[in-house]
């Protein structure tokens, strides 16, 4: 099957699906929520880049149509913040054996 590929509201590149964070307004309240639900849906790739440019430039509440919280942006830096190390650490792990 083929993958579904998706558009970064940021830098504008296309890549599959999974590899993009989803930020979700759901139709029928109107709130943002990351992940999952049903409404209209904008593409972020995990990068640090991406993410500055969209809380700068308010990409994110322009493709969603409404405002986004500060809170949806800490939560996005936390999992980048936890992404990076993770990949710090089995970098690390990699070059000690």
């Amino acid at each position: 099957m083929k993958p579904n590929h998706r558009r970064c509201v940021s830098c504008r590149a296309i890549a599959p699906k999974p590899n993009l964070w989803r930020v979700v307004r759901q139709h029928d309240t109107g709130t943002v929520q990351l992940d999952q639900g049903l409404g209209r849906s904008a593409y972020l790739c995990p990068t640090t880049s991406c993410l500055s440019m969209a809380q700068k430039k308010n990409r994110l509440s322009k493709a969603l149509r409404v405002s986004v919280s500060e809170t949806i942006y800490q939560q996005l830096w936390q999992r980048l913040q936890s992404s990076s190390s993770l990949e710090t650490g089995s970098n690390r792990s990699m070059t000690q054996s």
